[in-house]
């Protein structure tokens, strides 16, 4: 029979102490870790001439420990007779000034202020699962009795919310100050492999003369560790949590491997609690061939690069981790807002905690390389910071890519592993220089910068390859045929974002005329100040919902499009879409959609759908409504652009024809410019050799 408690109920219960200490006999039970563990915070609080109430002692030797240290006045009390008779007897002739009393801690014969400290190691725990917690006030209500001023309750605790949650309450209530240490668990010893996975908290409570006005609620690491004050009880509880969880992840990684799994870590900044990394554990599979000595190793992702493919994805890590060729690797990413100075700094900052992240069996003196690319840690800098009411904080900063380049991207905060949208920038001083040497360049418009480097956007490269993919499908609508060469092109946009595809296309495309709508007034703002963004007769802006704009123009009637582009997220991240909004794929609105087409016209949508089954829903509307559906998947991404032809019924007459129209398209593009070196940064056949049919 097991010697631990069935249901937490037990814990609570003498019959149950009863039944454990004489099953358990002479061998010593340290409930919680042995004085070795615990030596160091008990010391600090409780002093060697203090008067001491052990509450629920059980068999511990602890306080057989304590007193051979120093400390002679300590009165041991528990509800199970058995045990109280048993150390009495052990103790008898070693430790005669050490006494053991068979007492309910609810309800004590101490006088009131008759103690300097309160010790208890579980017992808090064990009553707190009785009468819902009344058992446990009671426990309390007799210890803040029996304590005097400036004395303390010292408890050592696995911290359950309910039970952590309880105690604390009561002693704000109290107007006592409360700490909380977390205690860890040396890597490599035998405490770690015998451990709870649970770590051990050691709750002190400190009472004072007069209520404090406000709680003091605090948090340290270890014996000694800096204490972090938290305002709200609920703070400290989120805390306690943060701590038990990554003790779980933490005993998981140092007892098994999963490749399959993206466990996540977040390290926060231990004075302002601000996040400062991100830690993602990928493991190789156990099939792999990596080298015996290549047990562990850290990868750096550099500034600027966390929502790369390589490093934001599942299949990215895995390949990464593959590449590294280790058992493990943690793939490390830096945060906004905070200060790093060299690689070097980093690694002295994440070397004492990435350890107890190391895999199963690797040797207590193994060398933990750190990877990253080019050596360096790259480069953010934020140029702007605002608020939105419609989506919320947002950033702009600048990046410097892996290739180099310079690079301007709009964030919202709310979900930094997405850009919301990105261009490339150039040196105004460059791009002046080349026009001079008549360099092909793109054409190059001057935007604002902190720097002291003044820096453009170059408005011919589309950093987004479904944009490019996007602005190819107009090869499908014949523009740029010699016999097209006067016609004129009408494009509807849903989305703005930054403005890089609707410039695009009043830039480079032949006699073209586009709308972009755009939700948040905001960001059109943005993209005016730090995109370059500049509307003319040409290029217009409607601020307003795409969705009643597209039924205000079929409404409206007698305004047709010869394409009709969808580039816009959906807010709502808990559905298996997150672009477009659900309400964009809806049968009767493709409807509308297709009414605002001319005959030969397309409709082109970015979708990003995770939902195998809720993207072939889509599909099926899309072909409802459109005779002919054409796919194109953007190389590791989420991403797919469809190009839905109103007028074609018969894919077999489009794709034959692709490759000339692609070539006169990529004419057309290079020759609308008055400007020689101006030239758009694009290949539209080899964008459209990947079309699917649908």
């Amino acid at each position: 029979m097991s010697l631990l408690p069935r249901t937490a109920e037990e814990f609570s219960s003498a019959e149950y102490w009863e039944r454990f200490f004489k099953k358990r006999g002479e061998k010593a039970f340290e409930w919680y870790g042995d004085y070795n563990k615990l030596c160091g915070v008990l010391h600090k609080y409780i002093k060697v001439q203090d008067k001491v109430l052990v509450v629920g002692c059980g068999n511990s030797e602890l306080s057989e420990q304590l007193y051979d240290v120093g400390y002679k006045h300590l009165t041991n009390i528990d509800i199970s007779e058995t045990v109280v008779t048993h150390m009495n007897q052990r103790n008898a002739e070693r430790r005669p000034g050490l006494s053991f009393h068979q007492v309910d801690a609810t309800q004590t014969p101490y006088e009131d202020a008759s103690y300097q400290a309160a010790l208890d190691k579980g017992t808090l725990d064990a009553m707190a699962s009785e009468e819902e917690g009344a058992l446990a006030r009671k426990m309390l209500s007799e210890v803040s009795r029996v304590l005097s001023v400036g004395g303390r309750y010292v408890c050592v605790t696995l911290a359950q919310e309910s039970v952590i949650k309880l105690a604390v309450e009561q002693f704000v209530q109290l107007g006592w100050a409360v700490r909380l240490h977390c205690l860890q668990v040396k890597r490599g010893t035998e405490e770690e492999e015998d451990s709870f996975a649970l770590p051990v908290f050691v709750l002190v409570c400190t009472k004072f003369r007069q209520p404090m006005p406000a709680p003091i609620l605090e948090m340290c690491v270890g014996d000694d560790g800096v204490p972090v004050r938290h305002v709200q009880v609920c703070e400290l509880l989120s805390a306690v949590r943060e701590h038990q969880a990554y003790a779980v992840l933490r005993k998981r990684l140092r007892t098994s491997t999963d490749p399959s799994s993206n466990l996540t870590l977040t390290l926060c900044h231990a004075k302002t609690g601000l996040p400062r990394y991100t830690l993602i554990v990928q493991d190789c599979p156990p099939a792999a061939k990596v080298p015996r000595s290549n047990h562990f190793a850290i990868f750096i992702v550099p500034r600027g690069s966390e929502t790369a493919w390589l490093y934001s994805s599942s299949e990215g890590r895995r390949q990464l981790a593959a590449s590294a060729n280790f058992r493990r690797l943690v793939i490390v990413a830096m945060h906004r807002n905070q200060e790093y100075t060299d690689m070097q700094a980093v690694q002295s900052e994440l070397s004492p905690v990435v350890m107890d992240l190391a895999p199963p069996g690797m040797p207590a003196n193994q060398q933990v390389p750190f990877l990253s690319v080019g050596g360096d840690l790259g480069w953010r800098e934020e140029v702007s910071r605002g608020v939105s009411p419609l989506s919320g904080d947002y950033c702009v900063e600048n990046v410097r890519g892996e290739d180099g380049e310079v690079y301007r991207r709009l964030v919202f905060l709310s979900n930094t592993a997405l850009v919301q949208s990105e261009s490339r920038l150039v040196s105004l001083n460059t791009a002046s220089s080349h026009k001079k040497k008549n360099k092909k360049k793109a054409k190059a418009m001057a935007v604002p910068v902190s720097s002291s480097v003044s820096l453009s956007v170059d408005s011919g490269f589309l950093c987004c390859a479904h944009h490019e993919v996007m602005v190819a499908g107009l090869a499908m609508l014949g523009v740029g045929m010699p016999q097209n060469k006067d016609v004129p092109v009408s494009v509807l946009l849903v989305g703005l974002g930054g403005g890089a595809l609707p410039q695009f296309l009043r830039d480079f495309v032949p006699g073209v005329t586009v709308e972009a709508v755009e939700l948040d007034p905001v960001v059109l703002e943005v993209a005016k100040e730090w995109f370059g963004f500049r509307p003319d007769n040409r290029l217009t802006v409607t601020v307003g919902d795409g969705l009643d704009r597209i039924c205000a123009l079929e409404k409206e009637g007698g305004h047709l499009f010869d394409a009709v582009m969808f580039d816009v997220d959906n807010k709502d991240s808990s559905l298996g879409m997150s672009c477009p909004p659900a309400a964009f794929v809806e049968t009767p609105f493709l409807q509308k959609v297709c009414n605002l087409l001319t005959p030969q016209g397309l409709f082109i949508l970015n979708l990003v759908c995770r939902d195998p089954a809720l993207r072939k829903n889509v599909l099926e509307r899309l072909s409802s409504v459109f005779p002919t559906v054409f796919s194109r998947k953007i190389a590791e991404e989420v991403n797919e652009v469809l190009l839905c032809s109103r007028g074609e019924k018969d894919a077999a007459h489009i794709l034959p024809s692709l490759k000339q129209a692609a070539t006169n398209l990529q004419s057309a593009l290079c020759s609308n410019t008055t400007e020689p070196n101006r030239k758009p940064h694009i290949d539209i056949a080899e964008l459209l050799k990947e079309l699917k049919v649908e």
